[in-house]
This record gives structure tokens, C-alpha cells and sequence, in this order.
């Protein structure tokens, strides 16, 4: 079986281990920005280490459409080859800024009406390099709706933020494969990073919903660029190779309709940390959301290390 968007094949029986839910997956349902998310059953990709899909959705043409699989086992990955891998990769690095930029919300001015937008705190200085998070909106969103959840608490701590916009309704490797979306975000990241005094090691790669998903992709596939990765309520992940070795934290609803947790992330977590990677998760009693406790844990989890704050403190 191959998923779509997905660039293994996946085949075998159903799945005995515990963490892959039996329950079936519900109809498609519309989630609160408006999309459709049609839901497929989990399906299992090792890479090297083992690597987990979750729940796979596909956009065609403005709509979702999808049918039920059957639960399957996992199979190592066919060889995507050098080309396939360098399409997920980000080439921009932060540097010295040839440019100034104050304080607000800024758009590019690179993609008409998906452009991107740049957040700079009020307490921005550029004699002193800030943390960058580079975020991305679910299904059916834009640059605006890709600042949630993290727009509310980024002056308190001085974060700036990066919100590009998919190309199209959602993200390139849920319509096919990466291509598009990369690009673009590479060149965001460029002109951003030509603006901005960045701390490396504060660099952040987050998401919620569809945006989740392509957070953890494509922060795997560029470890070696973001030493974290936040993913709030993801579906599924896809990375095209494992470069460096980023901390993760994924947070999840129990009551999600959207993206059921037990075909989601309780799936997606287990294989991370199998796979070797640090994973904070946070189950919490609600729907398709992130509570501000959670973004404020999430926050609090990634400024740590440089900061010296115990997580959960911001």
C-alpha cells in the first residue's frame, strides 16, 4: 500500500503492537478553520531509526478527499535517493543581518496574497541575537492564522516569529511530495534572517494540526538547522532523512475529533522515542487546540536549556 503524500511503500498485516489504535477513524470532519480532513488509518514508515506515519490526509484541488485503509505494519523505506532527500532541505542560515528591522508585524512582500509574515518583539535589540521559531498554520489556514498559538506570548519573551503561508490550502507533501512549500520557506527564512539577529541555538520549528505535521517532517529532515521541534496536535510526519538530533514536544487533546490522538500521536511519540529522540508530550483534556498552558509549557521547554528556566516557567 502507498499513502498518498507518503514516499514509502507500506505493506504487511495489521500491526500488533499496543500503540496502533483498533478503533476505526470517523468520517471526514471539517475542523474550526473551516477544512475537511479526511482521515486514513495509522500506517508505520522505519527509517533509520524507526520513524512513524500517523494519520495521512490529502488535498486535491481546494478539496480533501480520503477513504479508510486498513491498519498495516511497517517496512524500511525504499531509497528515495539524494535528490528526493535534498528536496526537504533548508539551506538558509542566520548570520550577521545586512538589514534592520523593528519592532511588529511585517509581511515579505514575496508571495502576493500567501505571502509571509515576520513577528519582531517589542524588546527586540539586534546587539543581541533573539529566539526565532519558524511556525506554520493547519489545512485551509494562512500567514496570520500560523502565529497561533505562540503571537500571544512572543513579546513577554522576546521571540520573533516566521509565518509563511502553503502554497496552496495546505502543505506541500500532503499534495505530493515537498517541492514548493520548501522553496518558499527557504526564501522567508533568507530574508528574515537578513533582518534579524537570530541565536542558532535557539532556532524553533513549530506547528499546529497540518502545520504540526510538517513541523516534525521537515524538523527531522533539518535537525542540523532547528534544535527543536514543536508540534502541537500533528497527524502524521514524513521527514525524508534524519540530520542532527533535535528535542521534541508534542502536545495532543484527548478529545480531538480532528486528528484522534490514539491514531496520532500516541503512534507518533512511542516511535520517536524508540528512535532516540528527547520527547516531551502533553495529553491534555480537550479538543482540536492548544490550551495556553500548553503553549506557555511548550515555551517554557524550549528557552530552557539557554535560559536556564525549569520548563513550564515562561
Amino acid at each position: 500500500m502507498h499513502f498518498p503524500g507518503c514516499p514509502w511503500q507500506i505493506n504487511g498485516p495489521a500491526s500488533a503492537r499496543s500503540q496502533l489504535s483498533t478503533s476505526r477513524v470517523g468520517p471526514a470532519t471539517p475542523c474550526s478553520g473551516g477544512a475537511v480532513y479526511a482521515r486514513f488509518g495509522p500506517g508505520v514508515c522505519r527509517l533509520d531509526p524507526t520513524l512513524v506515519l500517523g494519520s495521512i490526509q490529502q488535498v486535491d484541488a481546494g478539496k480533501v478527499r480520503g477513504r479508510e485503509s486498513d491498519k498495516v505494519s511497517g517496512s524500511f523505506p525504499r531509497n528515495t535517493g539524494r535528490a528526493s532527500t535534498e528536496a526537504a532541505r533548508l539551506r538558509s542560515r542566520p548570520g550577521q543581518p545586512a538589514e534592520s528591522v523593528g519592532p511588529g508585524l511585517h509581511a515579505l512582500g514575496l508571495g502576493g496574497d500567501r505571502d509571509a509574515f515576520l513577528y519582531v518583539p517589542a524588546r527586540y535589540r539586534p546587539d543581541q541575537p533573539a529566539p526565532f521559531v519558524l511556525t506554520f498554520h493547519g489545512a485551509g489556514g494562512n500567514a496570520s492564522r500560523g502565529l497561533y498559538p505562540l503571537r500571544d506570548l512572543a513579546d513577554e519573551v522576546g521571540l520573533i516569529l516566521l509565518s509563511p503561508a502553503s502554497r496552496q490550502q495546505t502543505w506541500d507533501v500532503l499534495r505530493g511530495g515537498y517541492g514548493p512549500d520548501v522553496a518558499f520557506i527557504d526564501q522567508a527564512l533568507a530574508v528574515a534572517f537578513s533582518r534579524c539577529a537570530v541565536n542558532p541555538d535557539l532556532l524553533s520549528i513549530s506547528g499546529f494540526s497540518d502545520g504540526a505535521s510538517y513541523a516534525l517532517s521537515l524538523g527531522i529532515t533539518n535537525g542540523d538547522l532547528f534544535p527543536t521541534v514543536m508540534a502541537f496536535s500533528p497527524g502524521f510526519m514524513a521527514p525524508r532523512g534524519q540530520y542532527g538530533r533535535p528535542r521534541i514536544f508534542i502536545s495532543h487533546g484527548t478529545g480531538d475529533q480532528v486528528l484522534a490522538i490514539d491514531r496520532t500521536s500516541r503512534t507518533i511519540v512511542p516511535q520517536l522515542e524508540q528512535a532516540g529522540y528527547d520527547v516531551r508530550y502533553r495529553e491534555f483534556a480537550g479538543a482540536h487546540t492548544v490550551p495556553p498552558e500548553i503553549a506557555r509549557e511548550a515555551l517554557g521547554w524550549y528557552l530552557a536549556p539557554a535560559e536556564g528556566v525549569r520548563p513550564g516557567a515562561v
